[in-house]
């Protein structure tokens, strides 16, 4: 009966750590010329989503976020290299990166202050 009991424990434990592994698991899915990859943190909150060539070279938009699943930056590649405006989040700061050339060309920082949304009715 102690081995059975045992046996039971053993299980489940076994298959919970298995249930874990499984759901942090990145994923990879071929969608046309590109790769749609979902890259997850060791808690199972996404990490960053976006899409590589089938060389291997991050392409179009990727998010990034934090182990408790808020947004941390956007940020746009082509063929690898860094283009166009990267939007940064840090508590009520927004910096925004502008890459010309793969290269950091502006640098602007924005503070949210009032959020409040009002409706004309």
């Amino acid at each position: 009966m102690k081995r059975m009991i045992l046996s039971i424990v053993v299980v489940f434990f076994v298959s919970v750590s298995f249930a874990q592994d499984v759901a942090t698991q990145n994923k990879y899915k071929v969608k046309g010329d590109l790769i749609e990859a979902i890259l997850y943190h060791s808690n199972g909150e996404i990490a960053q989503t976006g899409f590589y060539t089938k060389d291997n070279k991050l392409q179009g938009e990727w998010f990034s976020y934090d182990v408790n699943g808020d947004k941390t930056a956007v940020a746009y590649y082509e063929n690898g290299n860094k283009v166009g405006t990267w939007k940064f989040f840090i508590g009520d700061i927004i910096k925004e990166v502008t890459y010309t050339n793969a290269a950091i060309a502006k640098i602007t920082t924005m503070e949210i202050k009032n959020t409040q949304v009002v409706s004309n009715k």
